[in-house]
């Protein structure tokens, strides 16, 4: 009567006994699966605005922390990638700035933009109270 319960080691009519095993090369299937993708897809994610800069023998800075401010090759303003006119960027960046609080600002513009646009650029960050900016340049080939 008590042989019909189950309970076993799967001893009743040629069950497979139970494994408490955990099967690791699925998981590990799937997570290699899913690295190759990550591998793949991070450097389209890496997006930003199409500026050509230009060339310097300094040593350039890079942008790390802050808010980045570009010129494309046609003068569009961007703020971290959001287009904005230069009318718009005049008005709103120092509340921009305030609300913000960033650590500085990083100033890259096309090689193309003529120097009195960057300058207006320029002198905007600099009336909205941000003292630490910076010019990114990109580094100078080696002949």
């Amino acid at each position: 009567m008590a042989a019909g319960l189950g309970g076993g080691l799967g001893s009743q009519r040629g069950e497979l006994p139970l494994m408490a095993d955990v099967n690791v090369t699925a998981l590990v299937d799937v997570m290699l699966v899913m690295l190759i993708t990550f591998m793949i897809t991070a450097p389209m994610m890496q997006g930003g605005v199409d500026v050509e800069l230009p060339r310097a023998e300094a040593r350039p800075l890079s942008p790390k922390e802050g808010m980045v401010v570009s010129v494309n090759r046609n003068g569009r303003i961007f703020v971290d990638q959001t287009p904005v006119s230069y009318s718009d960027f005049r008005v709103t960046f120092r509340s921009l700035v305030a609300t913000r609080k960033p650590g500085g600002v990083y100033l890259q513009a096309d090689a193309r933009v003529p120097y009195g646009q960057v300058v207006r650029v320029l002198a905007i960050i600099r009336t909205a109270g941000v003292q630490n900016v910076g010019l990114v340049a990109a580094e100078e080939e080696s002949p």
